[in-house]
């Protein structure tokens, strides 16, 4: 049985600094998924791969070299999701994925964007006076947001605010430690997904 789950995931650019950010990010929205695998000793470890053909080739290189570890593979839709995860990037991307379980594949629909827009009170903290707030899109499912209005809308609603536009090399990090996990899953299935199967895995080991 595994004792260790290692997610590789998308995002974080190219520099050694902005992608160790991108991971403490993801650390704080996923905190009580780790620190539940830690009370039960079980080894938790968050790799920030920069672009998603790197993630994708970490984790292919993960299921190689770290074979005793449940490994999870998360990266950005892109699109509508019209098929299994795996046929997804499949199609998308032309992979040729790994004969293995679903559960290994996660998306972020339609792009991370999404899962802040979410939270959009979240935002307005954040981003401080300036922050227009109308100009977030408001829905209750915002993995229907297309991926070409989620970056734009981020921009438009923080260009005059005190912490300036919207830059997801500068801010992503930062605000993934604000938005509200439970409040990103209710809006983002995807997102729901991966709490529930990880959250599975986590009550099956040990």
């Amino acid at each position: 049985m595994p004792d260790e789950i290692r997610i590789y995931l998308e995002g974080g650019g190219d520099e050694k600094n902005t992608r160790a950010k991108m991971r403490k990010g993801f650390n704080s929205f996923l905190a009580s998924l780790r620190e539940k695998a830690r009370n039960k000793r079980i080894r938790w470890q968050i790799v920030a791969c920069g672009s998603r053909s790197s993630a994708f080739e970490d984790f292919h290189t993960a299921l190689r070299i770290h074979p005793e570890a449940y490994n999870i593979l998360l990266v950005d839709s892109e699109g509508v999701v019209k098929a299994t995860p795996w046929a997804h990037l499949r199609q998308q991307d032309q992979w040729h994925t790994p004969d293995i379980s679903e559960n290994h594949c996660h998306l972020m629909v339609q792009a991370m964007e999404a899962w802040l827009i979410a939270d959009s009170n979240a935002l307005a903290l954040y981003y401080g006076q300036g922050f227009r707030q109308k100009d977030i899109p408001r829905h209750s499912d915002v993995e229907n947001i297309p991926k070409n209005k989620l970056e734009p809308s981020l921009i438009a609603a923080t260009r005059h605010s005190q912490k300036g536009r919207y830059h997801k090399i500068r801010h992503v990090s930062e605000l993934l430690e604000r938005i509200n996990p439970e409040l990103v899953c209710a809006k983002a299935g995807y997102c729901k997904r991966l709490f529930e199967i990880i959250e599975e895995k986590i009550d099956s080991l040990k």
